[in-house]
Order: structure tokens, then sequence, then C-alpha cells
């Protein structure tokens, strides 16, 4: 465990600006590079950790999770929400914090803004999977939903697994619009198109990653080709998929925690004896992934709190080596642990001195 901080009343916390500056400290990139050896590293020693499918308190529009687990060292939550309408009111979608505590004292150590690392950890999960998971010569890939995501996923599968070009698509023409202005000078040929059948075409690679909170149709049985590897990151609550089920049933399935998931992603559509692998499973050689160049092969991926974890060790891990954090005054600390109320009376009199 990397030490922030020698004074157990304050903690380190780490605010958007300062979490923007860290990030470009490192490159985008680059950090996502990292992270995704942070991910590969906790999916490795998997059967370590507490594992729970999300705390979910769903509304007519949205959900409220909160996202737990522990490696027996530390433990760490995420809290985080999925509100589509909120982009019509000019709010995002997606808001996040987390913290990461010690189990031997029950003390945080860290408390963080997460609406930054949550893209960049999903950013990362899908390039891991994607390396394990796509044919090796990959290059090419659709990005259907243009959105807050979108970008970070072109940019972690560029860095990570090699693509070149991406392919973009959104039934929102500004977000479209959007993504590719941001990717304009990334190295990457972007290509947009007038639909998904459009966007599919010649692509190795397809995510998806859309924000309505229905079970939608992005993708359909017939755009999808053999050997292709798929991305399904967009449904991530009950009631949301993107993909038709055909798909499901033509492709190799792979998951991050299978009781979630069943819950919560594209093989919500299945049967409970749907067949699937966890990606840990294939991370650590227990499973296969792409046995065959013309498989198809589909990472159904929800987001999982050993995740959140991960992007967490790698934030704790910079902020070793970096001043770009402020120091709350978090735990109550009285001279005599027994004597919460003392530290009222002691307040009270200086109070009365000031």
């Amino acid at each position: 465990m990397t030490k922030l901080s020698s004074n157990l009343s304050t903690i380190p916390f780490v605010s958007v600006e300062n979490m923007m500056q860290i990030v470009l400290d490192e490159g985008v990139e680059d950090a996502m590079a990292q992270i995704a050896v942070y991910i590969e590293e906790d999916f490795r020693r998997w059967p370590l950790f507490d594992k729970t499918p999300r705390v979910a308190s769903h509304s007519r529009d949205g959900v409220i999770e909160l996202m737990p687990t522990s490696d027996g060292v530390d433990y760490g939550f995420k809290y985080v929400n999925g509100h589509p309408k909120n982009t019509r009111d000019g709010l995002q979608t997606v808001t996040a914090f987390g913290l990461l505590a010690s189990v031997d004292t029950g003390y945080p150590l860290l408390l963080t803004e997460m609406t930054i690392l949550t893209a960049l950890r999903t950013a990362a999960a899908s390039a891991v999977a994607t390396r394990h998971l796509a044919r090796p010569d990959s290059q090419v890939m659709a990005m259907i939903g243009n959105g807050a995501q979108s970008e970070f996923q072109a940019l972690a599968l560029k860095r990570i697994c090699g693509i070149t070009t991406v392919r973009l698509y959104d039934t929102d023409g500004d977000a479209e619009r959007k993504c590719g202005a941001n990717l304009a000078d990334s190295g990457l040929k972007v290509i947009p198109c007038r639909s998904a059948e459009e966007a599919v075409l010649g692509a190795d690679i397809i995510t998806t990653c859309t924000a309505d909170k229905q079970n939608a149709t992005v993708l359909h049985d017939n755009m999808v080709g053999a050997g292709v590897h798929i991305n399904a990151i967009g449904g991530d609550c009950p009631g949301k998929t993107e993909l038709h089920a055909d798909i499901l049933k033509r492709s190799s399935v792979f998951v991050e925690y299978t009781p979630q998931t069943r819950i919560e992603g594209e093989i919500q559509q299945m049967p409970s004896d749907f067949p699937v692998t966890e990606l840990w499973q294939v991370v650590t050689g227990a499973a296969s992934g792409r046995t065959d160049a013309r498989q198809i092969t589909l990472f159904d991926g929800v987001g999982f709190a050993i995740e959140d974890f991960s992007v967490l060790r790698w934030l704790r891990d910079r902020l070793a080596m970096s001043t770009r954090r402020e120091m709350l005054d978090i735990i109550a600390d009285p001279d005599d642990p027994k004597d919460i109320f003392g530290m009222l009376k002691r307040a009270q009199a200086r109070r009365m001195t000031a």
C-alpha cells in the first residue's frame, strides 16, 4: 500500500480539475494503457475479491448505484448514476465519485471524482477485452453511439489494440460531429457515417455505446459478419439493451461478473443458462478466448466494481508522485478515541475565546 498521508484525520481528495491535470500529465492514451495493466493485474487475482452485483436504486428516469469490493487489504466503492434524460437539461448522463479505504483500520485513504476516471477505466476495460478476444490483425472499429464515452473508446483501442480507423455513427448528428472533431488530431482515420449499417462495413471491431434506457436494437443480426469482435458496453441496467438477441446466439459471449451481467447486460435477453465466459478466466488462461478467425466474439461489458478498484489503485500510485490533490479533514480525531463529545467541548471553548 502506498502511503499518502501520515495524518489519519485528513485524506487526499482529487477534484475534477486535479484529475484532469493528472490525466494530462500522463497523457490520455498512456493513462488508459496504464489503467489496463492494473485491470489485468486484478483480473489475475479475481478469486481474492469480494464480489456482488452493484446495489441499484432504479427510478423512472435513471438509476443510482453503489459498486463495492475488497481484496482483503483495501476496500473500494464507487457511487455512480445513469440518467439518459440529463443531457436534455445540459447535465451529464453519468456522474461518479469513489473512495479507497484500509481494511485494517476502516479509515478512508482516498476520495476522488470518478466521472473522468470511469470514462478512462471503461475504455481501458474494453481495450483489455478487445486485446484478448479480437483478431490480432484488427484495425478498423465502428463506434455506434458518439456520446461522452466514444473518444475514450477510440483512443484506448488505438493505443492498446492498434486500431487505425474509426467509423462513427450516432442518431444525434451533433454528437457525431463532436466526436469527429475531438479525434481530428488523434492519428486515427475518422470516417463519419450516415447509418449504423454503413458504419459497420469493413469493421473488424464494433463498439456500441448508446445512452437511451430502453430495449433497443442498435445492431441487427445481418450487420455482423464472421470474425468480428463486438464491445457491447451501452447496456448497463435492466431493460436496457442494444443488440438483437440473434447476435448473441451466434457469438461467444464474455462478461465481467456473470450474476451482474445477467441482470444488466445484453444477456438479460437470454435464458438463465445461456453460456458465457468471464473475462478474468481468459486473462489468466483458465478459459479460451478467440479460437477461430471466423468466430464472433462479444464482450458484454456493464462495468464491475473490481475495475473501479483497479483505477483507484492506479490513482493512488499516481498521487504518490504528484501534488495534484487537496487534503480533506474528514475523520474525527479526538485526543481520546472514546471522547468525541470532548472534541465538541474544546471547540466550544475555542469559540468562546475567539
